[in-house]
């Protein structure tokens, strides 16, 4: 809701949401816990603050092991989850740079495709190129997110935070609560909120899956910023 309202964000309100749900990520990791769907739409804003929701899809790996189900939603699928496998934490990072990438543009890095054997086609043959407008602290953060190579990805909390991205700020669970939150507040008093929260609900929604459904991806706001091409 907040993503459609405002259609994109400043970057010093990306780091914070960003710092807010690698610390979540981080926590569910250390517990084996692999959450699979990673979006804005289960990313909740509680009092002005990030609450990792919807943990339907969520399973635990124990040390080492994989996952193989293709599930979540489409455009955020990191492209082994998209083949089937195996894939295992390192997913759910991916999904937060497809998340980051689309909070700061406006826009998804690609579009979403009927089936997910189209999608993994479009996702392996992406470049990825960032918009020119953004820091280069931000395109680096995004780039090791998007890294197709799962092993080369940043894959953990200790490496998000050692991003020049996050520099000066605090990844301390009780100061991020401390932290001004007035742009999520201010859309939250918008006389719209109600009918965009609709909106994005139904946007949003996905039935009971198996291997060979994938789910499409929210509406995206109408003011994206503008991108260089990426993809042929």
């Amino acid at each position: 809701t907040c993503w459609l309202l405002k259609g994109r964000f400043e970057e010093v309100e990306v780091r914070l949401l960003a710092a807010e749900l690698g610390s979540a990520l981080g926590f569910l990791h250390d517990l084996g816990i692999v959450h699979r769907d990673i979006k804005c739409v289960t990313s909740c804003v509680d009092s002005g603050h990030l609450r990792l929701s919807d943990f339907g899809l969520s399973r635990r790996l124990e040390r080492g092991g994989r996952a193989f189900t293709i599930c979540g939603t489409i455009q955020y699928m990191a492209p082994e989850v998209l083949c089937g496998g195996p894939y295992s934490h390192a997913a759910d990072w991916w999904s937060l740079g497809v998340m980051l990438f689309a909070l700061v543009t406006g826009e998804f890095p690609l579009p979403a495709e009927p089936d997910h054997s189209i999608m993994l086609r479009k996702v392996t043959g992406c470049s990825y190129s960032l918009p020119p407008a953004l820091s280069s602290a931000l395109s680096v953060l995004l780039t090791e997110l998007l890294c197709k190579t799962p092993m080369k990805r940043l894959r953990n909390l200790d490496s998000l935070k050692t991003q020049a991205f996050f520099r000066g700020a605090s990844f301390d669970s009780y100061l991020l609560q401390k932290t001004p939150v007035d742009f999520i507040l201010e859309l939250r008093s918008r006389p719209d909120w109600a009918a965009k929260s609709r909106r994005g609900a139904a946007a949003d929604h996905f039935d009971d899956f198996d291997s060979s459904r994938t789910l499409q991806s929210p509406t995206t706001p109408s003011d994206p910023l503008p991108l260089r091409p990426a993809c042929s």
